[in-house]
């Protein structure tokens, strides 16, 4: 079946899975035979699946709900855990005391390893030290630091304490660290000095320094870092740590924020997002029952706790009883690959452009990954020989893809181990939801915009500064069942034999010559060109009016040595005959680094700017 849409290679559940994993169990408690009987059920009653799921991922609670979803007529309106009072972090911290919670490695090959006594014990600290700060429930600090252990801490100990963590990635330009601290007033900044990737250190603190922001707690990763290095009133790590620990977490409503996260911005000036001490429960479903993370499992997804995939990180692996596994450093090259073999890595997650640069380095050449169970993907839209290639250096290991967003606290579309998994497609709405493709009439259809049917905790309720109805809602159709559905803003396939494959946001749709066609389409068919490290495909607006030209940013493999013309030429052939001959590439530019976020998504908003200031004559004249 998988040949009449054209996809080679893929994995087949094999016997662990179908008897062992964490999703064969269930079905076997649940009375259930095949998984689309189980995601059926998830979808129909919610409130009974979350019960399960509740007492299946030992959520504590101090009061437990009476009801779980309130309003469950109207998704805008939907509220889960409406009367249930906890602190989420309590049910990260539940493991064996002696258990490894993290391990650690630095590029230097400095490594360290903490259990879930040491994490629990260096979070109440944090939580004490924030309290002797005067820092009380609902205010926020913000959270400006690279993936270490110390910031696993920070991001505990803060919610611990009742607080609300402001992620902020530590890669960004002072300039959009200053956005984010204008839209979010903060009294707090935990932060480092600086952050070691590829062999280099980038000041981090001092970066901090020039946009005046509030009092700063700095863990030196610099061993000649010392308190005289401080700005008046700032502490370094060990000066904020008490030496006692916090009697106990600051309970709280479940509806109550714990995160304050924006969007990447890419498109638009970005959005500030809360989660509250429910949306974790939808990291932990989504590890347990699609990624199937269980204790024992060792987790390492190269992120920071400014994007998203961070706070996921934390709650999916710890509520799960996993080990987190951390490198400092940048994941693209031989060190890191030596780690994931060394700390034998049994779940890595990823972005598909980390594949495709480990692909062309062969840094992971001669090295033993057969410890992985599985890959998973999430970002950006996968190439299927990418992720192939990857799978064959792990023994024929499946890719999870895993597609989501800030807003959802996990994916909507993503796959499980029961099911084939192909390379770049998707097998399954995630549990608990369900997905309606609908064209631009809004009508369903089999390739268009993609909506979320159902509610699910996890799901955002609120914007800060943003109408979040207008945002999602306003506008939108319903489903059969007559609820108004939710809008996302992907572009999504759906192939004969049921499966899914992205075709990136909605808002990076093309219209060439009055055709639509997203940009992961363009890249998609241009990215397999063996000269290409990786392109993004940009509509740009002639300043002089008419319709959107076709610009491509290429980034070549090193030593390469064609001319900007001679890709332009084998590029369009590439399209014409991949995609459309319709589609004309006007120009193309060869660049070192496409600009990405922390998260690794391609800055498309950071293209079409400097795009349209090259197509306006008079652009030399705007600063």
């Amino acid at each position: 079946m998988i040949a009449d849409v054209g996809q080679s290679g893929g994995w087949q559940p094999g016997v662990d899975e179908i008897r062992h994993s964490n999703l064969a169990v269930m079905l076997a408690e649940l009375g259930f035979s095949r998984y689309e009987e189980l995601h059926a059920w998830s979808v129909r009653e919610p409130e009974q699946f979350w019960h399960y799921m509740l007492q299946r991922l030992g959520i504590q609670f101090d009061s437990p709900p009476k009801v779980l979803l309130a309003n469950a007529d109207d998704p805008a309106q939907a509220r889960w855990l409406p009367d249930a009072t906890l602190n989420i972090a309590n049910s990260c911290l539940l493991a064996a005391a002696h258990n490894p919670a993290l391990v650690h490695t630095r590029e230097d090959g400095h490594s360290t390893e903490w259990s879930y006594h040491d994490l629990q014990s260096l979070t109440r600290r944090v939580a004490l030290g924030l309290q002797q700060l005067s820092m009380k429930p609902g205010e926020h600090v913000a959270l400006v630091m690279a993936m270490t252990p110390e910031a696993v801490a920070a991001w505990l100990g803060i919610v611990y304490t009742g607080c609300v963590v402001v992620s902020i990635p530590d890669s960004l330009a002072a300039s959009e660290i200053a956005t984010r601290l204008q839209m979010i007033s903060c009294r707090l900044v935990l932060t480092q000095d600086q952050v070691l990737r590829g062999n280099l250190r980038h000041p981090l603190y001092r970066k901090l320094l020039d946009v005046a922001p509030p009092r700063c707690i700095v863990v030196p990763r610099d061993p000649q870092f010392t308190t005289a290095d401080l700005r008046p009133g700032d502490l370094c790590w060990q000066q904020f740590l008490p030496a006692a620990e916090a009697t106990g977490a600051v309970i709280r409503p479940a509806n109550a924020h714990i995160n304050i996260l924006f969007s990447s911005g890419t498109t638009a000036a970005p959005k500030a997002i809360p989660w509250t001490h429910s949306t974790p429960l939808k990291c932990a479903m989504d590890g347990h029952c699609h990624h199937d993370i269980r204790p024992g499992d060792i987790v390492a997804w190269p992120t920071s706790p400014g994007w998203m995939m961070g706070p996921w990180l934390i709650c999916a692996t710890l509520i799960n009883g996993a080990t987190l596994a951390l490198f400092e450093g940048a994941p693209t090259g031989r060190a890191f690959a030596s780690f994931v073999q060394q700390r034998r890595v049994s779940l890595l997650g990823l972005v598909p452009s980390l594949v495709k640069a480990w692909r062309a380095s062969s840094c992971i050449d001669g090295l033993d990954w057969h410890a992985i169970r599985r890959f998973s993907s999430t970002g950006e839209c996968s190439n299927a020989d990418d992720m192939q290639w990857l799978m064959e250096h792990a023994g024929g290991r499946p890719v999870i893809e895993y597609c989501g967003g800030t807003e959802i606290g996990g994916a909507y579309l993503t796959q499980t181990l029961l099911q084939p998994a192909y390379p770049a497609l998707f097998s399954t709405p995630a549990l608990g939801l369900d997905c309606v493709i609908l064209d631009d009439d809004g009508r369903p259809a089999s390739s268009g915009e993609l909506f979320i049917a159902g509610t699910s905790p996890g799901l955002s309720t609120e914007l800060l500064g943003r109408d979040h109805f207008a945002e999602y809602f306003a506008g939108t159709p319903c489903g059969l069942d007559g609820r108004r559905l939710r809008r996302h803003g992907d572009e999504v396939q759906r192939l004969p034999n049921d499966y899914y494959r992205a075709l990136g946001r909605a808002d990076d749709t093309m219209n060439l010559g009055g055709i639509k066609v997203a940009s992961a389409e363009i890249e998609r068919i241009l990215n397999v060109d063996p000269l290409l490290l990786e392109c993004a495909a940009i509509a740009v607006s002639p300043a002089q009016g008419g319709p959107s030209q076709l610009v491509i940013f290429a980034v070549t493999l090193p030593l390469t040595t064609v001319s900007p013309g001679e890709l332009q030429q084998r590029l369009q052939k590439q399209l014409s005959a991949g995609l459309s001959p319709l589609f004309r590439i006007a120009e193309l530019r060869m660049v070192t680094a496409l600009p990405r976020t922390a998260s690794n998504k391609i800055m498309r908003r950071h293209l079409r700017a400097e795009a349209g200031r090259a197509a306006d004559p008079q652009s030399h004249n705007v600063s």
